[in-house]
């Protein structure tokens, strides 16, 4: 698609809701608040002092705890990148996007006859829609400067890249899941096939030598910060790291080499140690420049990760599973939101929430009004932060009808996933098995009761099926190339 065609379509898609983001405008009542979306890649639950660490340090972002509200039970869309990233982006689930597993690589290892496998991977979509009206697009009527820094991870195309999607201006984003080099030059190369030619793509061409690329997109916040002072911003800063390659800073890592591991949590390695204290340094450096600059006090942070942490490089302690698995070390995640005046600092709320909650959420902090048939799938965590209700909602989904490829040492393969209460059960496509798990009184979802409780399991089941009926999930198909080892 190219660039007039994607910008046309975009502008009919925007003329469908502008009535009510203008009388959204309209409404308000009060100074619009900053937002600093702080999105880490592949950072497990416990990977935050304050979330259970005692090795990777992290003082700014539990300061930032102090200062707001610690979620504990806070899910990711999916446990890999570009699924939840989506979900942040529209409010809407990845199954109704049909945008369930990473862009673009493993899509294009779909079209490829496999017979591995007993089903077929399902069809997804390679570029997030022109025609859904993004959080930024919501925000920009009302007078927010819009920028997105670092990785960017729901398209295939450049036609979708930030600035197609209603951001004012794009540093470092591309259809790439992770920089080829944390250190300058950060090329990025893929192909679609083993047969095709390699593309290079520079993540940022203006870099200098030895510039490490957390303090480069650090460096470039701190400048959006300082030159849109005077009216409302939105920072999206979602980070590279601590995805793959593990790269990270000589001294930093001489620190944590000289540091005893914590082999009961599973946190020991130097190197990703490293990446996490440098990501913590640009929380710092951030929340330095909005004090400085009188920011602080009028502007929300959110402070969160897309998915569990790599299973090769970290635990997701104190749960069962991690990155490229549905256990709740794929999916459960830290959170912190600090709402300056309105949520109590130093909260915890335990509620469950997900990643689709924080576009309404956005808009009620601003004070516009909510876009239900945007953000279909959020809810508004307000009345959780300001202590003044709950949240009319018993139930969480997650839809997953492909094979992961990653998720050591247990890769995931096509289910679907439902949170009704206390209560997870998980449907495994490939036979048809169910896991059901008493998270209240087995959150490492240790002992799988749906023969114990079949009735309850079938129930939870109908649910998902009806879920799936009313959001037209794709599912995957069988494999009749499939040959059994």
């Amino acid at each position: 698609m190219n660039k007039v065609n994607s910008t046309a379509i975009k502008c009919l898609a925007r003329l469908s809701v502008l009535p009510l983001i203008i009388q959204g405008c309209n409404a308000q009542e009060q100074q619009k608040p900053n937002f600093v979306f702080f999105l880490i890649d592949d950072m497990g639950y416990s990977d935050v002092g304050c979330f259970g660490s005692d090795y990777y340090e992290t003082p700014n972002i539990d300061r930032l705890a102090s200062q707001g509200m610690k979620f504990t039970s806070a899910y990711a869309a999916s446990t890999l990148s570009s699924p939840t990233r989506s979900s942040i982006l529209t409010g809407k689930y990845p199954g109704r996007l049909h945008i369930t597993h990473a862009i673009p690589i493993q899509g294009y290892k779909r079209l490829e006859k496999g017979t591995a496998t007993p089903l077929k991977d399902a069809d997804y979509v390679m570029n997030l829609p022109l025609e859904e009206v993004t959080i930024a697009e919501a925000l920009k009527p009302a007078g927010y400067a819009t920028i997105s820094i670092g990785k960017w991870h729901v398209c295939d195309e450049e036609a979708y890249f930030p600035e197609y999607q209603g951001f004012d201006r794009n540093v470092g984003g591309n259809g790439h899941g992770n920089t080829e080099n944390y250190f300058y030059p950060y090329h990025n190369k893929w192909r679609m096939a083993p047969d095709y030619p390699w593309i290079e793509w520079n993540t940022l061409p203006d870099g200098k030598p030895g510039e490490y690329i957390t303090d480069r997109l650090t460096e470039e916040a701190v400048k959006f910060i300082e030159e849109n002072k005077e009216r409302p911003f939105f920072l999206y800063l979602p980070h590279y790291a601590v995805h793959t390659p593990i790269q990270a800073i000589d001294s930093i890592i001489h620190k944590y080499e000289a540091k005893p591991a914590d082999t009961i949590k599973g946190h020991t390695k130097p190197g990703y140690a490293a990446m996490i204290e440098s990501v913590d340094i640009s929380m710092g450096v951030i929340m330095k420049k909005l004090e400085e600059l009188g920011l602080d006090d009028n502007t929300v942070v959110i402070f969160t990760s897309d998915n569990g942490g790599h299973g090769r490089w970290t635990s997701n302690w104190p749960w069962r599973g991690n990155k490229g698995n549905f256990y709740e070390g794929g999916i459960r995640v830290p959170l912190i939101i600090k709402w300056p005046g309105k949520a109590k600092a130093g909260s915890v709320c335990d509620v469950p929430v997900i990643s689709t909650d924080f576009y309404p959420t956005m808009l009620e902090m601003a004070n516009l009004d909510l876009m239900p048939e945007q953000h279909m799938d959020g809810l508004s965590l307000a009345p959780l932060l300001k202590n003044s209700g709950s949240l009319n909602r018993s139930d969480l989904y997650w839809h997953f009808p492909n094979y992961t490829g990653t998720g050591h040492p247990d890769p995931s393969g096509p289910l679907s996933v439902i949170r009704h209460e206390n209560w997870k059960l998980i449907e495994n496509f490939e036979d048809g098995s169910l896991e059901l798990y008493d998270l209240e009184n087995d959150p490492k979802e240790s002992i799988n009761l749906a023969d114990q409780k079949p009735e309850l399991a079938a129930e939870l089941r109908n649910m998902l099926v009806q879920w799936r009926n009313e959001t037209r999930v794709q599912m995957p198909e069988v494999n009749p190339d499939y040959i059994k080892k």
